[in-house]
């Protein structure tokens, strides 16, 4: 991999890395070769129509930046090379509570839409600063993690001792919260710091506090279970974002493509479902569609990218999945977003063979 050859290997295994074994990290990406099309033929349909919406907002493909911490440890630019990438692929850019570049600074170098991912700090204080914050800016909405109560135990952080170097903060926070220390090998000072900011009593109550202080539409991501998302639309959740924070928190968990065909049923379309987790090509992002979900979120092919080429990688990255869901929209037989119906998948009926 071309991005490995690039970053440091503490760094490399930051973000590649998942929690404990991996085994919700590699079940993300074995679930989608579980599925195989059943496509279509002679439809006369000629170019298929990409375009989806979420919000009122219409966007080039139903593909888009997920949250994705500290991103100037890829490349100097950071999430500014991010942001300004998918403004002009026209989609969605959400940056993370720990970016590595303010709020601030990514609107203004910014003239696509914007979502801002929230945590809920110990201090509601802080959380409801940076509610304002992103609401000032003309982000266009809030997507609360919360599958994070404590962070997971990812042992490759562990092994190497992994803190931030010297020359990346969290920008949107200040004072001690800003850094994440340093550790010996055996530790990971980035888990402990993370520790001592969230809540871990974060509860239903939260949610509904969040809804009450935010003017903007507030999206739960992190949700795997249909009653979950049934409580979280009833708590005022505007949409649903099903994710296991890609495989990097709870080892053993189930896959996001396999958990969202129920998430969507139990929502009922009364809001919008999304999900993230092993998404790696055009073929993947309409598989997910086809089982109900609104759009997809991709985050580490946005760090390699990132990595390898900055902007210009992410561009890049971003031209070749529309290449690819056009194509694969074509040799479906589906003439939009819309016409991405269930029929057009099927489960395996033999296991994947495995090397």
């Amino acid at each position: 991999m071309a991005a490995r050859a690039v970053l440091p290997q503490g760094i490399y295994d930051y973000f590649a890395g998942g929690a404990e074994e991996e085994e919700t990290l590699a079940a993300n990406y074995e679930a989608f070769r579980r599925w195989q099309f059943n496509y279509r033929v002679l439809t006369g349909m000629g170019a298929p129509n990409t375009r989806s919406s979420l919000f009122g907002r219409e966007y080039s493909m139903p593909l888009h930046l997920a949250p994705t911490a500290t991103q100037r440890l890829a490349h100097p630019d950071g999430e500014l090379a991010a942001a300004r990438a998918a403004a002009d692929a026209g989609v969605i850019y959400c940056l993370s509570t720990l970016g590595s570049t303010s709020i601030e600074e990514v609107a203004a170098a910014s003239s696509g839409h914007l979502w801002f991912q929230l945590y809920v700090f110990k201090d509601r204080g802080i959380t409801a600063e940076l509610v304002a914050r992103a609401t000032s800016c003309g982000y266009g909405a809030v997507v609360v993690t919360v599958d994070s109560p404590v962070p997971g135990r990812r042992w490759r952080d562990m092994r190497n001792g992994f803190a931030l170097p010297e020359h990346v903060e969290y920008r949107n926070l200040g004072g001690v919260l800003a850094r994440s220390g340093s550790t010996s090998v055996g530790g990971s000072a980035l888990a402990k710091a993370f520790a001592q900011m969230m809540d871990a009593t974060l509860s239903w109550t939260d949610l509904e506090w969040l809804g009450g202080i935010s003017q903007l539409p507030v999206l739960v991501k992190g949700v795997v279970r249909s009653d979950d998302a049934v409580h979280a639309v009833s708590s005022g959740a505007a949409g649903i974002i099903v994710s296991n924070h890609g495989g990097r928190q709870l080892d053993s968990a189930i896959a996001t493509l396999d958990a969202l065909p129920a998430v969507v049923q139990a929502v009922s379309s009364s809001v919008p479902v999304l999900m993230d987790g092993g998404v790696r090509r055009g073929t993947d992002v309409l598989k997910a569609i086809a089982l109900g979900a609104k759009a997809v979120l991709i985050g580490r092919p946005l760090v390699w990218a990132l990595a390898v080429g900055g902007e210009e990688g992410v561009t890049q990255l971003l031209r070749l999945l529309r290449d690819e869901i056009t194509t694969s929209m074509t040799l479906l037989g589906a003439d939009s977003v819309s016409g991405l119906t269930s029929d057009l998948v099927s489960a395996r009926l033999t296991p994947v063979a495995t090397a």
